[in-house]
């Protein structure tokens, strides 16, 4: 579930970037694969996006999953173990929270994921240029792309190419990982 503070965050986000593209809903709905009437939801804040539904927008308006999500440069923020506002995978047991995104310029962004045993999560290509790097905080996951997943233990990293179809299973429960996605 996604919290009322992001999902208002986020509708904002997208309408921002695709108001800057001068895209109609329905020109941003088409090119992500989504219905018109659940990005209008989403863009008013009373929708609930899936992770899958976000990578779908931000691949489509170009910009990086972080730009939909991220809280903004304020001053110092610290973020409890557990209080970041995550959002869910619609189809894997799989949530990420984003903690840090890049500033203007670079391009880095960190999340911790969490998942359970189940279906894994899949992902479509991102951005060209991007590089997924993972280290596997608890638990045990399968993760990489698609057709060389690594089996990663607490501890362990692994880094792949973000531009291709990856995943992330979770092969025991509690399993968490940090996720530094990169734009080069």
């Amino acid at each position: 579930m996604v919290e009322s503070q992001l999902r208002n965050r986020i509708g904002a986000s997208v309408r921002r970037e695709r108001t800057r593209r001068t895209w109609s809903a329905a020109e941003l709905a088409r090119r992500a694969g989504i219905s018109k009437a659940g990005l209008s939801q989403l863009e008013s804040g009373s929708g609930n996006p899936s992770v899958e539904t976000l990578w779908a927008i931000a691949t489509a308006l170009d910009v990086p999953f972080a730009a939909l999500v991220d809280q903004g440069d304020e001053g110092p923020t610290v973020i409890r173990a557990g209080d970041a506002p995550e959002v869910v995978a619609g189809s894997a047991r799989y949530s990420a929270a984003l903690i840090s995104a890049c500033p203007p310029g670079a391009r880095r962004d960190l999340y911790v994921v969490r998942a359970e045993p189940g279906q894994p999560r899949l992902s479509d290509p991102h951005q060209a240029g991007t590089i997924e790097h993972v280290v596997l905080m608890s638990g045990s996951a399968l993760a990489g792309p698609v057709d060389d997943a690594q089996e990663l233990g607490p501890g362990d990293y692994v880094v792949y190419r973000g531009d291709l179809p990856h995943t992330f299973e979770a092969r025991s429960a509690g399993t968490s990982a940090l996720l530094i996605s990169e734009l080069s």
